[in-house]
């Protein structure tokens, strides 16, 4: 498959069929997630593929946060256990980390370097058949997602990366065209 293919066919998966991912998979996107450039070769990643506790684990601690928005103790609790089962149920699911260091510069570096790996990742996963979908946001630095992914002190979680065999293949989304956002500076 070209590059330029996998670019254009990689969607956001929501749902995965329940075909096993190998760990060879894994370790195959996993590699590519590590040939992203970083300037000063800091090689900043770090992965954590979490097992089916983890997941539920994970998934407890987003559902704790989805359910404080519900005012119905009920419905909260079911919320909590849905999520939580949704994650355990997930073929793959890899939490990505980033190094922390106390030098600006570096640190968007590494930041920038280890979201080309994720970039890197899904492209791979596209290219062996596989899905993904590439979730950020307040709950990665939620101390029971913490605990849940088992990362350690000095590291930021950037992403978690759900892998898996498409149950679906979702349509494209409109993006605004390259045209409309460029500037060609003499």
């Amino acid at each position: 498959m070209h590059t330029s293919d996998a670019i254009q066919t990689r969607r956001s998966v929501k749902r995965f069929t329940a075909r096993p991912v190998t760990r060879e998979e894994v370790e195959s996107l996993l590699q590519a997630a590590t040939l992203a450039p970083n300037h000063r070769l800091t090689q900043p990643w770090r992965f954590y593929v979490l097992g089916p506790e983890a997941r539920y684990a994970y998934g407890l601690a987003l559902g704790d946060r989805k359910a404080r928005k519900l005012t119905d103790p009920d419905a909260a609790r079911t919320l909590r256990e849905t999520v939580a089962a949704e994650h355990r149920a997930l073929p793959v699911m890899i939490a990505v980390a980033v190094v922390k260091t106390d030098n600006p510069e570096i640190a968007e570096e590494d930041y920038a370097a280890t979201m080309m790996g994720v970039a890197n990742l899904g492209l791979a996963a596209v290219a062996l058949g596989l899905g993904t979908a590439i979730r950020t946001g307040a709950v990665l630095d939620d101390p029971a997602a913490r605990r849940a992914i088992g990362v350690v002190e000095g590291q930021r979680v950037v992403a978690i990366v759900n892998v898996g065999e498409a149950a679906e293949q979702p349509a494209p989304r409109s993006r605004t065209p390259a045209a409309d956002c460029t500037t060609w500076v003499p």
